[in-house]
C-alpha cells in the first residue's frame, strides 16, 4: 500500500487549498491513479486498521440494490448514518439549531439510529438515501421505465463476450443527478462514478473512476471494496483475478484530517493480508457476510476522524 501513502504525500506537497461543498475545506490534486495486482495480496491498508466488516456489508448492501440504511444499521455498520441523519435534521428544520458533534447532536443521532433499526415506518421515511449506488447498479431506470441490472449485464458480458470493451457499470445517472444535488431528501451524487471490467489472459481486472475522493477516510474503503468486488465477479465468471486500477478526479485531504494523515504517514506499512472467499458461491446474489475471511491482517491501530457531510 506504499503507493496510497505516496498519494497522501503528493497531496500534502502539491495540493491546492480550496473550499468544498461541506464547508470544511480541502487540499486537493486532480488526476491520479493507483494500481493493485490482486494476486499479490488483498489491498487493505495496514498503516491504520480498516473496518472490514463495514466494507463487506456495504458492498453486499449495494449489490442487493438497496438504498435504505436499515440493513447497515442492523449489522452495526455506521458509515452512512450521518448522511441519513443530516437529511432528517434538514427536513425537521434542526440542522442550524443543533451544533454538529455536540452532546445533543450525538444523543439525537443515537436515538435516530435506534429508530432506523427497530421502527420500519420511521425507516421507510428517514432511512432512504435516494437513487444512489444500489439503485444505479441494479435498478437503473431505462427509457421505457424498465429496470436495467447493470451488474447482471456486466457478468453476462464477461461470461459470453469477454473481449468486449463495453463491460461498464455507471453510477452517474445524468437524469437523476440534479435531483440529488437540489433535494434535501437524498445523499449526494455518486463519488465512485463508473467502473469497467476487462478480461486479459483469463484474468479479470477492474478500473474505477472516482470523481471525488476523500483520501483519508473514504479511499481505503473504496480500494478494499472494489478489490473485493473484482474477486467476487472473477469467481462467479470462472476467471482468475488481475488488477484493480483506481483512477481519481479530485483527490483530496480534508483540512481537519491533516494531523491524522501525518500520524498515518509516520507508520511503517506491513505485509498485505489475504482474502479468502467461499468457493462454493457461483452467483453474485448468493454471497453473504460469512463467505469472506480476511487472513493475516496485522494493521496499526485505527485513527479516528470526523466525516465531512
Amino acid at each position: 500500500m506504499k503507493q496510497y501513502l505516496d498519494l497522501l504525500q503528493d497531496v500534502q506537497a502539491n495540493g491546492t487549498v480550496k473550499g468544498d461543498r461541506t464547508g470544511t475545506g480541502t487540499k486537493s490534486v486532480f488526476g491520479r491513479q493507483l494500481r493493485f495486482d490482486l494476486s499479490e495480496g488483498f489491498p487493505a491498508v495496514t498503516t491504520k486498521k480498516l473496518y472490514m466488516k463495514a466494507v463487506v456489508h456495504e458492498l453486499l448492501w449495494m449489490l442487493k440494490g438497496a438504498t435504505n440504511i436499515q440493513y447497515l444499521v442492523q449489522n452495526d455498520v455506521k458509515i452512512w448514518n450521518e448522511w441519513a441523519y443530516q437529511i432528517y435534521l434538514e427536513n425537521m428544520g434542526l440542522s442550524d439549531k443543533i451544533e454538529r458533534y455536540s452532546e445533543e447532536w450525538t444523543r439525537e443521532l443515537e436515538r435516530f439510529v435506534q429508530n432506523i433499526k427497530n421502527d420500519d415506518e420511521f425507516t421507510l421515511k428517514w432511512g432512504e438515501l435516494g437513487p444512489i449506488y444500489g439503485k444505479q447498479w441494479r435498478r437503473w431506470t431505462g427509457p421505457g421505465g424498465e429496470d436495467i441490472d447493470q451488474i447482471a449485464n456486466a457478468i453476462n458480458l464477461i461470461k459470453h463476450d469477454p473481449t468486449s470493451r463495453r463491460i461498464i457499470v455507471s453510477g452517474w445517472n445524468v437524469g437523476e443527478i440534479q435531483e440529488l444535488i437540489d433535494s434535501h431528501d437524498h445523499a449526494p451524487p455518486s463519488c465512485h462514478t463508473l467502473f469497467q471490467f476487462m478480461v486479459i489472459d483469463g484474468k479479470l481486472s477492474c478500473q474505477l473512476y472516482q470523481r471525488s475522493a476523500d483520501l483519508f477516510l473514504g479511499v481505503p474503503f473504496n480500494i478494499a471494496s472494489y478489490a473485493l468486488l473484482t474477486m467476487m465477479i472473477a469467481q462467479v465468471t470462472g476467471l482468475k483475478v488481475g488488477e484493480f486500477i483506481h483512477t481519481f478526479g479530485d483527490a483530496h485531504i480534508y483540512l481537519n484530517h491533516m494531523n491524522q494523515v501525518d500520524e498515518q504517514l509516520s507508520r511503517e506499512p506491513r505485509p498485505l493480508p489475504t482474502m479468502t472467499i467461499n468457493p462454493a458461491i457461483k452467483d453474485i446474489d448468493d454471497f453473504t457476510y460469512d463467505d469472506f475471511t480476511l487472513e493475516n491482517y496485522n494493521p496499526h491501530p485505527p485513527i479516528k476522524a470526523q466525516i465531512a457531510v
